[in-house]
């Protein structure tokens, strides 16, 4: 045998490969790494969510002013509406705009003192006692890029909010000193609100895996608890954002969303942000409306939060930490900014 025969054999074999057009010769795609991409409207949810939120200043070292907050909150699959909400979800269709339609109800419970809770009469330049309850029915359009809400709220300031009972029986348990001043706690009055709402969700920028966007929000509230106009704006970094509109809190803050609708099993954020409120009416410092001479202090017109925190959704279940740092809200107010946390849990079901 010739001794190149062995050399002729291999090239007649690979002749019919080294012969095929470049292009039936693959390259695997890859994806890009960097991207833009626009938020999907909302798919049909069958499931509700309740929340269960719980803020307090001792989760940011101090015991004063908004003293405690607690909410529980419930929102309807994107269903169809009952009978009167369909009727007032009509009415309402014009300043909610287009979107999948839910609605919510909700119980909130809050505490307000001045700084020196040891005080049997309260210093009368300091913010006044005062415990809220209410009770608030939801309506809200998701678009999947911009979510709407309505939030009708009717309750009571003064004592029969029963803060006073609520905080000492909360002390009494834990084994703290008792607040002492609240004889002169703000007078019973009925708490009427109305809050309209819109945030925003930005394009989603995806560098690898990791996503980001912005939640602008603006707010306008009505009522003889609190009138006020806001605007503020957050910033997230994570995976999943498009499960919700940010991290469940309590009113006057940036609240995000009490439902969440995940698009993969889990997902988790970390988040700044800030707003700011200019306020016309607020009875916790202005004192009661249809009363002279009960306690008050010289408000604030503007405010300031800014707020940090994680969020992480596995499956049916979110759990999300906020950190919050307040302006001085009256003129005298000792102490700086305040210092607040805040816990939110939320079920799919």
């Amino acid at each position: 045998m010739n001794r190149n025969t062995p050399l002729l054999i291999c090239l007649s074999l690979a002749a019919p490969v080294l012969m095929l057009p470049a292009q039936a010769q693959p390259i695997p795609a890859q994806a890009p790494l960097v991207s833009v991409a626009e938020v999907p409207p909302p798919l049909p949810d069958p499931f509700g969510s309740i929340t269960l939120n719980y803020e307090n200043d001792t989760l940011g070292g101090t015991d004063r002013f908004y003293s405690s907050g607690v909410q529980i909150a419930w929102r309807s699959p994107s269903a169809e509406l009952p009978g009167l909400l369909r009727f007032l979800d009509q009415q309402a269709n014009r300043l909610l705009g287009p979107g999948s339609v839910r609605w919510g109800a909700g119980l909130v419970h809050s505490i307000y003192t001045p700084s020196d809770t040891q005080r049997r009469s309260p210093d009368p330049t300091d913010r006044p006692y005062a415990g809220h309850l209410y009770g608030a029915l939801v309506l809200q359009r998701d678009t999947g890029s911009a979510l709407s809400t309505l939030e009708l709220q009717a309750g009571i300031v003064g004592p029969g909010a029963l803060g006073e009972f609520v905080q000492n029986s909360v002390h009494d348990a834990i084994r703290v000193d008792t607040t002492n001043g609240w004889d002169s706690q703000l007078k019973d009055e009925l708490a009427l609100n109305m809050v309209f709402e819109r945030t925003l969700r930005t394009p989603t920028l995806r560098v690898g895996g990791i996503e980001a966007d912005l939640l602008p929000s603006m707010t306008l509230a009505l009522g003889n608890v609190s009138t006020y106009g806001a605007a503020g704006v957050t910033f997230r970094v994570g995976q999943g954002l498009d499960a919700d509109y940010g991290a469940p809190r309590l009113r006057p803050a940036l609240v995000g969303s009490a439902f969440f609708q995940p698009r993969q099993e889990f997902g988790w954020y970390g988040f700044v942000g800030g707003q700011g409120r200019a306020v016309a009416r607020d009875i916790f410092l202005d004192g009661n409306t249809w009363r002279d001479g009960g306690p008050s202090v010289d408000k604030r017109p503007l405010v300031a939060d800014v707020t940090a925190g994680l969020v992480v959704h596995w499956r049916g279940f979110r759990a999300a930490y906020s950190h919050v740092w307040r302006t001085e809200e009256f003129y005298g107010q000792r102490g700086g900014l305040q210092s607040f946390g805040s816990i939110g849990v939320t079920a799919r079901f």
